[in-house]
């Protein structure tokens, strides 16, 4: 027991240089890893094992397996540097070459000793799988000259070594086209090509990709003007401009701006322009030019019909994302039968001890440990994990910039939402919804409600309760293709995603319905951006196909 409790002490001292280090260990060790792959295919096999796999493992598995580690070697040559740089993706990748290059070290010549090599660095990599956590498209990765240099310094002297190990064979074409259990030199031919093959193909894909241009996140300065421009626009969704993790593309006056981040070859803007109406057509093209710049597809996510036109004059096509639900403030009462089961929530909430209140901003940062309890509460329960691009998550820096609205039970907070106020109070809308285990039943509709009282009480023209995706698509025989798959997702997809239910809990509120359209380049093009978007939307594309 001493003994152990010691070595966690040991383990805890040690587990912060481990998460600051793992990145460049796991790379170095991958890019070991290669290199030990690629000489051992360059090098004869071990007669005496090669006997004892005779009669177990057929000629063609043979070849293939020696073939297989060459590729899996360069392959750990290229995404050694995706490690090194925390990319998700890489950690994926080089997860799935190691276990294949184990499975052919084994079958092309009982390499345990290589087995075991990259069995280790795989459950290393295993272990610190959490520090790598950035999100990024394998395809857009760079590497750098010295990178460079030694991947090809390492495929040259594997293909120097082959030279060297079968100096005495005399070359003879015939023996590309041989194949026998005991003849190793036709085998490291066949699998230098492939490796000369493989290492060529990815220098021309580096050396004839466009250069884009490296994302730079905007500093104090770009964030305060961001923000003095959201609340004095119409549009309370420029707000998640302040998230900090979109890029923001000012006019040259500086009284306007979009905010985009690059996903794959898509760069996909969130919204319409922010700011004076004036310069929008000035930025929007801007912003065309520098997708061309970067080689790669402008994309309008989430835009309104009134800016339809602009993104037509761009050469965009247009696809209907869905509709979304706005509040007539001045209208909205609870008296009528329309209004019945809003009543019946809302007193069913003050039955059970909720009451409501409106934090400042300076009050949102005392009660900052409260909201991050309940917000993850609500996650928890949910299973679910934070999205981002088009929704805000829980950052206490982003949070403390909005009043905060709660729902209270017994005088502890137990529900809340941080508020997008515009300056013009044209619009209000609500960004982060999180509500703990104490909270009462029912306690968002008794939240909505208490807001549209609120919002009217203070003179706001309209409440925004935000997308139902996929809603007024036409069903027509004429109607465009998109509609018609978005259809047959809304039909087919009620099981993963509840389309009708959000559209009919939106509805009994009374809201005024406006679609909202995504512009980008159509055809063959349309379903990579959708697949880019979503990735942003969900974190990365693997939290698109397992979520």
């Amino acid at each position: 027991m001493k003994q152990w409790r010691y070595a966690r002490q040991v383990g805890d001292a040690l587990r912060p240089w481990v998460e600051r280090f793992a990145p460049q260990v796991a790379a170095g060790g991958v890019f070991l890893a290669g290199v030990i792959l690629l000489l051992s295919g360059a090098t004869p096999e071990i007669d005496s094992r090669m006997e004892w796999l005779r009669g177990l493992v057929p000629d063609p598995v043979l070849e293939l397996s020696h073939l297989i580690g060459s590729a899996v070697g360069v392959g750990l040559l290229i995404l050694a540097r995706g490690l090194y740089q925390r990319l998700d993706g890489a950690w994926w990748t080089t997860m799935v070459l190691l276990a294949g290059g184990i499975a052919a070290s084994l079958l092309k010549g009982l390499d345990y000793e290589e087995a075991i090599i990259l069995s280790a660095v795989g459950m290393g990599l295993w272990a610190t799988r959490d520090r790598f956590y950035r999100r990024a498209s394998m395809l857009d990765l760079r590497s750098s000259r010295a990178w460079v240099v030694c991947f090809l310094l390492v495929v040259g002297a594997a293909v120097w070594v082959s030279m060297v190990s079968y100096r005495d064979v005399q070359y003879a074409h015939e023996l590309w086209w041989q194949f026998a259990f005991d003849d190793d030199a036709p085998r490291v031919m066949r699998a230098g090509l492939l490796t000369i093959l493989l290492a060529a193909g990815y220098v021309l894909w580096l050396l004839l990709s466009p250069q884009r241009e490296q994302p730079v996140l905007p500093d104090a300065e770009a964030m305060a003007k961001a923000a003095a421009i959201a609340m004095s626009s119409q549009d309370t969704l420029s707000y998640l401009a302040l998230l900090g993790d979109k890029q923001l593309l000012f006019s040259e006056a500086g009284d306007a701006f979009i905010m985009y981040q690059r996903s794959g070859r898509s760069m996909v803007v969130l919204g319409d322009p922010a700011g004076n109406p004036a310069r929008f057509e000035e930025l929007c093209w801007k912003f065309r030019e520098l997708c061309d710049r970067n080689s790669s597809w402008p994309v309008f996510y989430q835009v309104s019909s009134e800016q339809l036109p602009l993104y037509l004059d761009l050469g965009l096509e247009l696809a209907k994302l869905g509709e979304e639900a706005r509040v007539l403030l001045p209208e909205f009462s609870l008296e009528g039968s329309k209004r019945s089961s809003l009543r019946n929530e809302y007193r069913r909430g003050a039955k059970e001890g909720a009451s409501f209140g409106v934090l400042s901003p300076q009050e949102v940062e005392a009660q900052m440990p409260r909201l991050q309890e309940i917000s993850d509460q609500w996650l928890h329960s949910k299973s679910a994990a934070e999205k981002g691009f088009s929704v805000g998550r829980f950052e206490a820096d982003y949070l403390r910039r909005f009043p905060c609205a709660c729902v209270y039970r017994n005088g502890q907070i137990v529900a809340f939402t941080n508020l997008w106020l515009s300056r013009t109070r044209d619009e209000f809308s609500i960004d982060l919804m999180r509500y703990g285990s104490e909270a009462p039943r029912g306690v968002m509709d008794y939240l909505f409600i208490e807001l549209m009282l609120w919002g009217k009480k203070e003179g706001y023209r309209w409440f925004n309760l935000g997308m139902a995706p996929l809603a007024g698509l036409e069903n027509h025989p004429l109607a465009p293709f998109w509609h018609k798959l978005g259809r047959i997702v809304h039909r087919y997809g009620e099981t993963f995603y509840n389309f009708e239910g959000l559209r009919r809990y939106k509805d009994k509120f009374g809201p005024q319905w406006r679609p909202r359209y995504m512009a980008s380049p159509g055809g063959l093009v349309l379903p990579r951006v959708l697949l880019d978007t979503a990735a942003l939307i969900a974190g990365g594309m693997r939290e698109v196909v397992w979520k």
